[in-house]
């Protein structure tokens, strides 16, 4: 039996991360793998309603394998990591490996160390989502031959083209009250990045919700300590706060909170370069996080925003990013060519087609 006939698996140490296998497995299915009990519980909760009919698993979520994270080199048939976790020195042949980055953002692959460019090397095939994410590469010193490289473009582009995502629908499961303020999503990044949560979170609550709509979607390794200050604040009278929890891909997805706001405040995450896709204003906040990637001026987001720094009145900044969207949205528009692929709505389509000449 050739390896290329075996399943199709998605690998993942989070569930979140999973965000960017659904558009794939909704066209040519697929198991995901998860590396705890712990985790199937999550993915049991957070992905009810999302398999395929022929799938017909108990809890409606898609189906779902528990293996431990030393086993993973086990997966036989088409094996796509959405996290770069393969073990280089544990090489199975009867598996084909692909690698799709769950974001792209500005900071270095495991800050740089050299065990993330041996791992990326592993792969058989790289998913691309545009020429950010080949630059990125160059820049962790790869060079790797054009047939392992695939120029898929973003999978999770093709739901915002469609439509998927409307203003109304997102605000209705945010419960938004006030739908004539204006809506600023707050989206740091975690810990790895610096992120800025813990540090500004509460600055943010306060002088933001008297004028703004405030939906805080943390990073999904900071999303406790988030929505226990939220409803900290709730409950002292804080009113136009929302919470976006990062973990429930259903109810919660990140492009619905996309469709919800009006522009964005963030620092190093990847939600920055997927922002883009809304030709929407955001404003970047400078961190101190140093492993960063060398970008040119057109692939670096932050070189083309107002950057906050804890100095700064924010409010003036996000009225004055407000006034002027209009007249940048052309600017947000070049920026996201030049980091992605032409948005055109058939990413998955396209990764579909690729997994299925493979066997899937």
């Amino acid at each position: 039996m050739s390896r290329a006939a075996l399943p199709l698996h998605y690998v993942a140490n989070s569930v979140y991360q999973f965000a960017y296998a659904l558009p794939v497995y909704e066209r040519v299915g697929g198991i995901f793998v998860v590396p705890s009990v712990k985790k199937w519980w999550h993915l049991q909760r957070f992905l009810r309603g999302r398999a395929r009919p022929q799938d017909r698993t108990p809890f409606g979520a898609p189906p779902v394998r528990v293996l431990p994270r030393a086993r993973w080199p086990e997966l036989e048939g088409s094996v796509f990591y959405l996290a770069n976790a393969i073990d280089p020195d544990r090489r199975n042949p009867r598996a084909v490996t692909i690698f799709h980055e769950h974001g792209t953002s500005d900071k270095r692959y495991e800050s740089g160390a050299s065990a993330g460019g041996r791992k990326l090397a592993s792969y058989d095939h790289i998913f691309l989502s545009g020429p950010k994410n080949r630059e990125r590469l160059l820049d962790t010193d790869l060079q790797l031959p054009d047939a392992r490289l695939v120029e898929i473009g973003a999978l999770r582009f093709d739901d915002w083209v469609a439509g998927r995502f409307t203003r109304r629908a997102a605000q209705d499961t945010l419960g938004v009250v006030d739908r004539d303020r204006p809506s600023v999503l707050y989206a740091p990044t975690w810990r790895f990045g610096n992120g800025t949560l813990r540090r500004y979170l509460d600055r943010f609550i306060e002088q933001l919700t008297p004028r703004y709509n405030l939906i805080v979607r943390p990073h999904y390794h900071d999303r406790r300590w988030g929505a226990a200050r939220c409803q900290w604040a709730r409950w002292r009278g804080v009113r136009h706060l929302y919470f976006s929890e990062p973990a429930d891909l259903t109810q919660h997805d990140t492009y619905a909170a996309f469709a919800a706001s009006d522009l964005l405040l963030s620092d190093l995450s990847s939600v920055v370069y997927e922002y883009l896709i809304t030709r929407r204003p955001m404003i970047g906040i400078r961190t101190d996080f140093e492993a960063r990637h060398r970008m040119p001026a057109s692939m670096d987001a932050l070189q083309h925003v107002p950057l906050y720094d804890g100095t700064q009145d924010l409010v003036t900044m996000i009225d004055d990013a407000l006034t002027t969207q209009q007249q940048r949205r052309d600017d947000f528009d070049r920026l996201l060519r030049a980091c992605f692929y032409a948005p055109d709505g058939g990413a998955a389509d396209r990764a579909a087609g690729f997994l299925r000449g493979l066997g899937a």
